[in-house]
């Protein structure tokens, strides 16, 4: 039997040192329709959520926020927009996920600050209590190894410093699990077909959100990291929820 450490890609199991390149090929895919597939498939609520992130959040002037797996600046733009004071380092481990990004008006408007750093979650090129807040939107369930990604979170949050995570989750009614399990695996990977000419990378993130722990399971994991006063609140009765937790 091989020894090699195994993970999940969406339903398949495959090696964790596959994991990364496969998830980067999804994404290299999908960058360039990606916005555009967000407002398809929540109908434009995916805004409503990052707003609500921004509200928990509460930017202030003079604070430093690495936002990571946010290539096309969605959660940064918004941060800023904010604290006109504040400064965002966006991180992302998909090249063309950042070039998009990049190429957003609002990228030339906020570029003095605001920095795009090609990086990986689980091993950040960034030192020791370097930032004051942390974001992850819609990233964290992509991860290989997500512990790994959530110490590499608290290493490099100065004390005081605050996570938080903006990701897909359970909905706690089971009758309304069902329905929303019916259109994500009918519709959006045709959506994906349709839009992006991609069936397959959206299939993945479909089963990707199935596979990610719940939302108590994942404040756990938090709380093991070492964060403490961790939260989370269910964002559209739990489609998705924010998890907040801080470096004390």
């Amino acid at each position: 039997m091989s020894s090699e450490k195994q993970t999940h890609f969406g339903f398949q199991t495959v090696a964790e040192d596959e994991k990364a390149g496969m998830v980067h090929g999804v994404f290299s895919r999908v960058a360039s329709r990606y916005d555009v597939m967000n407002d398809l498939m929540s109908a434009g609520i995916h805004r409503v959520w990052k707003n609500a992130m921004m509200d928990w959040l509460a930017p202030q002037d003079g604070q430093m926020l690495l936002d990571v797996a946010g290539g096309t600046g969605d959660i940064a733009f918004r941060f800023l927009d904010r604290a006109p004071g504040a400064k965002v380092t966006v991180c992302d481990m998909t090249e063309s996920m950042l070039v998009e990004g990049r190429k957003r008006a609002e990228a030339a408007r906020l570029a003095e600050r605001l920095g795009w750093v090609t990086g990986d979650a689980m091993a950040l090129p960034f030192a020791d209590n370097s930032f004051d807040r942390y974001t992850i939107s819609f990233g964290i369930r992509n991860v290989t190894r997500i512990p790994d990604a959530l110490a590499e979170a608290f290493r490099v949050l100065r004390p005081g410093g605050r996570l938080m995570v903006l990701e897909f989750s359970q909905l706690p009614v089971p009758a309304m699990q069902w329905a929303y399990d019916r259109y994500s695996f009918n519709v959006i990977p045709a959506l994906g077909q349709m839009v992006a000419n991609d069936r397959d990378s959206y299939q993945y993130l479909v089963e990707s959100i199935r596979r990610f722990p719940d939302q108590e399971s994942f404040a756990d994991m938090i709380r093991d990291t070492g964060f403490e006063r961790v939260q989370y609140r269910n964002l559209s009765m739990g489609i998705a929820a924010l998890h907040s937790g801080w470096k004390l």
